[in-house]
């Protein structure tokens, strides 16, 4: 049977870690599980929750916060999987999605799949200053790269593990969103978009994504355009 490497890149994420395990492995595929979790130098009592899931998950520790964009390439080193999906632990993201999100992948059409948060699935009503500056960056993405995503900043995105190596990664933190859909989309691999729910939360709840980050996807798809 193959095998689904699951990367979750973790920070400060006690409060939802261990549902967000349940719900993993609560997912009935067609595929076995390889759960990868990279804890980036949290400081919560995440480590050391970590530490007592024995064999439920292959865990890694950074020695100090370095970013997602980090905490996904160190994930990525460890996937043995032939398919591969990027999963948050904050709860935003369902996994019980994965059934539609990995379909074009294992019948074949897909070398990559993206879950959109705008493609009619259910989602909590948030911040409109965050829809309006991922509709912005979609819409950057789309021209510069001659593409049509609905939703180039989302988290769920799964591949064939095979592609996704092949692509060099650099990004520390949340720019490692916007450099992996300018690599995909350069490289003409074959993208997928399918319907996904979203729960997003408030930086009250503990959203850690800011306006800086921002900058930093415009940097990233703006100079990829012409480097890699």
């Amino acid at each position: 049977m193959a095998t689904l490497s699951v990367l979750i890149p973790v920070y400060n994420e006690k409060a939802t870690l261990l549902e967000l395990l349940r719900r993993v492995e609560a997912v009935a595929l067609p595929l076995d599980k390889q759960i990868v979790i990279v804890d980036d130098g949290s400081t919560d009592g995440t480590r050391e929750m970590l530490k007592s899931l024995g064999g439920r998950a292959d865990v890694v520790l950074h020695e100090r916060n370095r970013g997602k964009g980090a905490a996904v390439r160190t994930a990525l080193t460890r996937a043995t999987g032939e398919f591969a999906v990027i999963q948050d632990a904050d709860l935003e993201y369902d996994p019980a999605d994965w059934p539609k999100l990995l379909e074009p992948l294992l019948d074949g059409r897909a070398d990559v799949v993206y879950g959109s948060r705008f493609l009619g699935g259910p989602h909590r009503v948030l911040l409109f200053w965050h829809s309006a500056a991922n509709k912005l960056f979609t819409l950057l993405t789309n021209v510069l790269y001659d593409v049509n995503l609905s939703d180039m900043g989302t988290c769920y995105k799964a591949f064939r593990t095979g592609a996704l190596k092949t692509i060099p990664l650099e990004s520390e933190r949340f720019g490692i969103e916007a450099e992996i859909t300018a690599k995909v989309c350069k490289r003409r691999l074959r993208v997928y978009e399918v319907p996904i729910s979203y729960s997003g939360r408030t930086y009250a709840e503990g959203k850690k994504i800011t306006w800086r980050d921002g900058l930093s996807y415009l940097a990233c798809l703006l100079r990829y355009r012409v480097a890699d």
